[in-house]
């Protein structure tokens, strides 16, 4: 046997081993990542229902400033998409659709992400004096043995873009929900407060005055008397 035909046999050999080990391999692919926001679920689902606030915490949407959206169906809930087309190739093009949504609790998206098709979920429960969210996509890989090796990368590259999301989402809600202290929005230097606290003091009551001292009567002066001579 030449060395070729022992190379083409060797190579026939390992496509079958990695073609057995593939068909081992889960034919679905579930990825999820975790945060807990300091807000209650119902301050943090319309956030999710609605997809036209998705761009401001997308993860990779800060990656192209000039990302271009367009809506479609009800502005949020049950039937309302989204798509997005980008030139930068590490965002693409996309989009995503809600199919279902449980009010407070969940939410079920179809997305097809640079043509990896799957299907997305938000879940929200009580966390504390929180809520827990949680972010998943899963992803039927079929029989395709290629499918089925891309399969197990990605929890690494959905599951990162998932957590910086989580991250981006969890300080717009708790920024929006900060209280803002008094005059925190002045111009340094600004003399407002100051004259806003001389305007909120009581005037000082006048001050009492000394009813003027009663004249006392003239005293009359003793007449000289003139001696005759």
């Amino acid at each position: 046997m030449g060395p070729v035909l022992r190379l083409v046999l060797g190579l026939v050999v390992l496509l079958l081993v990695f073609a057995g080990i593939a068909f081992a391999l889960p034919n679905h692919i579930t990825v999820a990542r975790a945060v807990v926001i300091n807000a209650p679920e119902g301050a943090v689902f319309p956030y999710l229902s609605n997809l036209h606030n998705f761009k401001a915490w997308a993860p990779w949407a800060e990656r192209d400033p000039n990302l271009r959206v367009s809506y479609s169906g009800p502005e949020m809930g049950k039937g309302a998409s989204m798509s997005w087309a980008s030139e930068e190739r590490s965002v693409g093009r996309g989009s995503m659709q809600i199919t279902e949504a449980d009010p407070n609790r969940r939410i079920d998206l179809a997305i097809d992400y640079n043509g990896l098709k799957g299907t997305a979920y938000y879940t929200v429960v009580p966390a504390g004096s929180g809520s827990k969210v949680t972010w998943g996509f899963g992803h039927d890989t079929g029989t395709s043995p290629i499918k089925r090796w891309r399969g197990l990368m990605l929890d690494g590259f959905v599951g990162s873009e998932y957590q910086i999301g989580l991250v981006n989402l969890k300080e717009q809600i708790e920024s929006e929900r900060r209280p803002t202290a008094p005059g925190a929005d002045l111009p340094a230097g600004s003399d407002a407060p100051a004259r806003a606290e001389q305007q909120a003091a009581p005037a000082a009551p006048p001050a009492a005055q000394t009813p003027p001292a009663a004249e006392q009567p003239a005293q009359a002066q003793p007449k000289k008397t003139q001696r005759r001579r």
